[in-house]
């Protein structure tokens, strides 16, 4: 009699382990209108904290089952693919999800403080609400293996980014300015994508990402594949900025919350970088004559533009949070460039950058929303000095800085380090020396910050005290995240090369 309960408690354990992809939507989506319907303010962050800590688990524990290379595959309702929704996680999508409920779940102390600085009391409960909806469709995208289910959950998180990028406006109405700007290109990038996945079902009779992989190997492609490749390349690349589309992107990071754009930087555009990875390798193939054509000779310069042109505007800026958004967008081409070696490591490379990237931007803008915290914003001629006023927080984005340029022992360090060997294992010296070169304008502009911060004496009326705690222990994990991940590569870099592995041989189960 003593054994059954031990087999009821294995066998509820087994139950929830199977149920873990759908969890991983529910948790957080069932969590935000709860918010709502309680309407107490007390509750508001604790409940909004749990939902991204369990998420966080969830993650974690999908990554150590598909960390070999293998996947699983959830049927939403009983319906099998192709008919039914699929959730499919692989080692490409779970190195994402612990990516997005990591930061989110470091983030969220942070926002305490800071949010009840910069937005109306009034607004925390709806707020947070929407921070769920937008976890919960970074999630969604990453997961789903279905192609419409893509564009849902993009809307999802899009519609709730705009309110919180609006959010801002308590503080500067210019974010509401750029809470429409990203309403129109946002809707414009959606309009495309839709319409990119409708070739795709004009052309397959299907909206599975595995069963559009195998039936486009069947009957190769054609022009209605062709235009749904370029639709889909157009409206992604709205979603993830990529240069020259990107034009949304400084003024929604610059005039949202802090706590907003340190989220949004660190995992929104890399949602959108794995769809293009995921249609590019697991949907279309590499040996896709026209998409290895539009991807050499389009989008590969608009990456190498976008790393000189983009980190050139960040050095002339004056305000610390533009300055680190023109640099998202000159790193988002590092994370181009290497999608369009086709390689390996290329792939390899812009998947432990999208890792890489995300925790040193992550710390960044929250070095970055501390000092607004003390000096009323984040212009140079605000925070001037404050390297001896706030010096935690200033040497935390000193730390940070340093994994922004590269250098050695950091996480940024890393991703540059392949993604030149991708480029050098392909004969491309010239793209290589390009990856150096722009890393130099990187350090003209990060060395504008640690002047700003050290060498010029702080400004009439600065309040001389340091952040809060509850800030100052996030921004320092992600700064400290950034030297651990420059040496122990095992898990960023281990399970990157696993992830590349399956796009690029079909192993990850898009093509079984």
């Amino acid at each position: 009699m003593a054994v059954e309960p031990a087999i009821e408690v294995t066998q509820i354990a087994l139950t929830l382990k199977e149920q873990l992809p759908i969890l991983q939507i529910v948790v957080p989506f069932v969590a935000a209108p709860l918010i709502v319907f309680f309407g107490s303010r007390s509750l508001t962050w604790p409940i909004t904290f749990a939902a991204s800590a369990i998420s966080l688990w969830i993650s974690v524990a999908l990554l150590l089952q598909v960390a070999d290379g293998g996947f699983i595959s959830y049927q939403i309702g009983g319906w099998a693919p192709p008919l039914g929704i699929e959730y499919r996680v692989d080692a490409a999508n779970a190195y994402l999800l612990v990516l997005i409920s990591a930061i989110s779940t470091v983030i969220l102390p942070y926002a305490r403080k800071s949010v009840a600085s910069e937005v109306a009391r009034r607004h925390h409960t709806l707020f947070y609400a929407c921070y769920l909806l937008c976890f919960t469709g970074l999630m969604g995208v990453v997961i789903t293996g279905d192609a419409f289910n893509i564009f849902v959950f993009v809307e999802i998180s899009s519609l709730s980014t705009y309110a919180l990028i609006a959010a801002g406006a308590g503080r500067d109405k210019r974010a509401l300015t750029a809470a429409y700007d990203y309403l129109i290109m946002g809707t414009i990038g959606a309009t495309f994508f839709v319409i990119g996945i409708g070739f795709l079902y004009m052309a397959t009779g299907t909206l599975n990402l595995a069963d559009i992989a195998e039936r486009i190997a069947e009957h190769g492609g054609n022009r209605t594949i062709h235009a749904a490749f370029a639709f889909i390349i157009v409206g992604m690349g709205l979603k993830a900025a990529i240069y020259p589309m990107h034009l949304w992107l400084p003024a929604a990071y610059t005039y949202a919350p802090s706590a907003v754009s340190a989220f949004l930087a660190a995992t929104a555009t890399k949602a959108a970088i794995y769809v293009i990875l995921r249609f590019v390798f697991s949907v279309f193939q590499p040996d896709f004559a026209f998409q290895s054509l539009a991807l050499e000779f389009i989008l590969m310069p608009l990456a190498v533009l976008a790393m000189f042109a983009a980190s050139f505007i960040a050095v002339f800026q004056s305000d610390l949070k533009r300055m680190l958004a023109y640099s998202s967008v000159a790193q988002i081409g590092y994370m181009v460039l290497g999608i369009t070696l086709l390689t390996q490591t290329g792939v390899t490379a812009t998947i432990v950058h999208l890792f890489n990237h995300g925790i040193t931007k992550a710390a960044l803008f929250m070095g970055a929303g501390a000092l607004a915290l003390r000096a009323g914003s984040s212009f140079y001629d605000r925070i001037q000095g404050m390297g001896r006023t706030m010096p935690l927080t200033s040497a935390a984005i000193v730390i940070a800085g340093l994994s922004l340029i590269g250098v050695p022992g950091t996480a940024g360090f890393i991703s540059k380090f392949v993604l030149v060997e991708a480029a050098l294992d392909k004969g491309w010296w010239l793209v290589a020396l390009l990856v150096v070169f722009s890393s130099l304008l990187a350090v003209v502009y990060v060395w504008r910050v640690f002047e700003t911060l050290y060498l010029n004496a702080p400004a009439a009326g600065t309040i001389r005290q340091e952040a809060p705690l509850s800030m100052l222990i996030p921004l320092w994990i992600m700064a400290l995240a950034t030297i651990y991940f420059g040496f122990d590569t095992q898990l960023t870099l281990g399970a990157a090369r696993t992830a590349a592995e399956g796009l690029l041989a079909g192993t990850t189960g898009m093509l079984k």
